[in-house]
């Protein structure tokens, strides 16, 4: 799959296909941040427990990463796709 990138905005369909939601599974650390209440810090974590399980399922996989309650992914998987 080839994602189209509109290179003068830095915005890759892949990463806003779904009704302008990030992607948690093509994300990078800086996209991640675009949302709400994730720092540098939860990005990483983030990407290192994609790094390391694979891609996440469903957005409320969330949870499994360190750091990330279930309250937090409930205010978050209205602002995330996979």
């Amino acid at each position: 799959e080839i994602s189209s990138c509109d290179w003068s905005s830095d915005v890759c369909s892949s990463d806003l296909a779904d009704g302008g939601k990030v992607n948690l599974n093509t994300a990078d650390a800086t996209k991640l941040q675009t949302v709400n209440g994730i720092g540098p810090a939860t990005a990483e974590k983030i990407i290192d427990y994609r790094e390391n399980n694979g891609n996440f399922k469903k957005v409320e996989d969330l949870v499994k990463v360190p750091g990330i309650g279930p309250k937090t992914v409930q205010k978050l998987v209205k602002e995330f796709t996979v």
